[in-house]
């Protein structure tokens, strides 16, 4: 367990994006789509881009996309970008090794999430400074059930203690890399930066996370999109 600041210190901020959005159904990858008239990519980052404890943010997109990117989009003080890779753990993995070597703490965000408050990540970010390692995630509430291979309902599942995953995930860098690379030397592949700390036997916090933060990956996430952007202050608790 590392020592627990009082104060903000800098943070790296790692944002993949180098899906390419099929369920969207659009003819440009989803975190290019536009919301509010900017792509969706441009809200995630304006977000981070204003916190003067962001030190640099870590852009990662598809490799068609990225030289565009670079000349047009994101050509900010803080914002590097970089050529995604075939899974979302390889695009983190890219952006991880991009950061500052005296990097002490670096965020991973999805790019498709645009609703993300600095209350939010201060909060995780304060939580991966006592634990290594932080996760926003939103407790579940609906009845769980397993059906089998034919759609046909087999069990329920008892839902206490289970949580769904949200970003920002934080974590103290050198143990992120930690767990990148034996992941990647035992081709381990997790379904998020939390899973591969859990691979490496270390203890992963679960900081309560907002209905907001959503994740825009199909159309109607896009409708409940326009919606929040409409809205004065978002709640996140």
């Amino acid at each position: 367990m590392t020592e627990n600041f009082q104060t903000i210190d800098n943070l790296s901020v790692v944002i993949p994006a180098g899906g390419q959005g099929l369920r969207m159904g659009a003819k440009v990858p989803k975190q290019f789509i536009e919301l509010k008239g900017k792509p969706i990519i441009h809200h995630t980052i304006a977000v981070f881009e204003a916190l003067d404890w962001v030190d640099e943010i870590i852009l990662c997109v598809p490799e068609a996309e990225a030289s565009h990117v670079k000349k047009e989009m994101f050509n900010r003080s803080k914002v590097k970008v970089e050529v995604g890779g075939e899974k979302r753990q390889d695009s983190v993995y890219n952006g991880l090794k991009a950061i500052d070597r005296n990097s002490g703490f670096v965020a991973v965000h999805d790019g498709v999430r645009p609703f993300i408050t600095e209350e939010l990540i201060k909060t995780v970010y304060e939580a991966a400074k006592e634990f290594g390692a932080a996760i926003a995630a939103i407790p579940v509430n609906d009845t769980l059930k397993r059906a089998d291979g034919e759609g046909l309902l087999q069990e329920n599942v008892d839902r206490e203690n289970l949580w769904r995953m949200q970003t920002p995930q934080i974590f103290q860098t050198k143990l992120l890399m930690e767990a990148m690379e034996k992941a990647q030397s035992e081709s381990f592949c997790g379904t998020d930066e939390g899973s591969l700390i859990q691979f490496i036997g270390k203890p992963v916090k679960f900081i309560l996370g907002s209905e907001f933060n959503i994740k825009i990956t199909r159309p109607e996430d896009l409708i409940l999109g326009e919606w929040i952007s409409s809205l004065d202050k978002l709640d996140t608790k």
